[in-house]
């Protein structure tokens, strides 16, 4: 009988799949119940150091094949989220918390706070396509990606997580700059933008956002096998997963855990469950006995 059952950065889980950070992940509440309902960890929504109200309305716009979002990292701010994290990992799973920040104290600061509160692991936000002065803008800097990194890693005892953009011109030196982490993520979502034709203006607030679920998918895929494949680095692939096959052509292409954000908009919570079902059978029709064994396994 195949298992499910898979280790990041010493971190184990009953499954590969975690909730990523942006949906029904800044309530504790919410959190615990996707827990409850198969997910093996989730990851918090970016929290920075004080509270932000984000971009005005219309900030999301539902399109073939994914969403397009500008929020603008609206959070309550790190001081209001320890309850959140607390009422979470009363699920008894790991519960990663997202961070952001302009500068190296930012994020330090924001990720010592995380790991008082109780979190998992921190997943540093080094790449949200939208907002002036963080996100890509940090991430897309190779040497303060390297010293935001370090300087963690020296002050902090949870793993670190890098979540890195697609929307920079060399993602490999990124991620080498980025190689001090414990793993990274990849991808966030992909710029975009759509037009109202009649109002003669873009929908959302901001002009352009972020694109996320199936359209993003093969852009995913393509990271995820790259930097494996130059790095050898853990990876955590996300981007356009709905199904068994999406979750196991990321594992191929070199990511060891999944997380799933946009999928659980369109195909509901019981998404983790159907794709651990579906996994779990191709696993035993194949003869893999554990997840690991199909890391990469497309890679030549």
């Amino acid at each position: 009988m195949s298992s499910l059952e898979t280790v990041i950065a010493g971190i184990r889980l009953e499954n590969p799949l975690m909730l990523a950070s942006g949906i029904l992940d800044e309530n504790g509440y919410s959190m615990k119940r996707i827990l409850d309902e198969g997910a093996a960890a989730v990851v918090t929504k970016s929290i920075g150091r004080s509270e932000r109200k984000g971009y005005r309305p219309p900030i999301v716009d539902e399109i073939p094949g994914g969403l397009l979002n500008a929020v603008g990292l609206a959070n309550p701010g790190i001081e209001n989220f320890g309850e959140e994290i607390r009422i979470a990992l009363r699920a008894g799973k790991p519960v990663i918390g997202s961070v952001f920040g302009g500068t190296v104290e930012d994020f330090l600061y924001v990720s010592g706070k995380m790991e008082e509160y109780g979190a998992t692991a921190v997943e540093l936000n080094l790449s949200c396509p939208h907002v002036h002065g963080v996100g890509s803008e940090v991430g897309s800097d190779p040497e303060l990606v390297s010293e935001i990194i370090a300087e963690l890693k020296s002050k902090i005892r949870v793993p670190v997580f890098a979540k890195l953009s697609p929307n920079v011109t060399d993602i490999v030196e990124i991620a080498n700059a980025a190689s001090g982490a414990d793993a990274l993520v990849l991808i966030n979502t992909v710029r975009g933008m759509s037009i109202d034709i009649h109002a003669r203006r873009p929908v959302l607030s901001n002009s352009y956002g972020g694109l996320s679920g199936r359209a993003i998918k093969n852009v995913g895929l393509r990271y995820v096998y790259q930097v494996k494949k130059e790095t050898g680095m853990n990876i955590i692939g996300v981007g356009g997963i709905e199904s068994p096959e999406d979750a196991i052509e990321y594992i191929m292409a070199g990511a060891s855990v999944l997380q799933i954000g946009t999928g659980v908009y369109t195909r509901g919570r019981g998404i983790f469950r159907e794709v651990s079902r579906g996994m779990e059978s191709f696993m035993n029709n194949e003869g893999y006995q554990n997840v690991s064994e199909m890391v990469g396994a497309a890679i030549s």
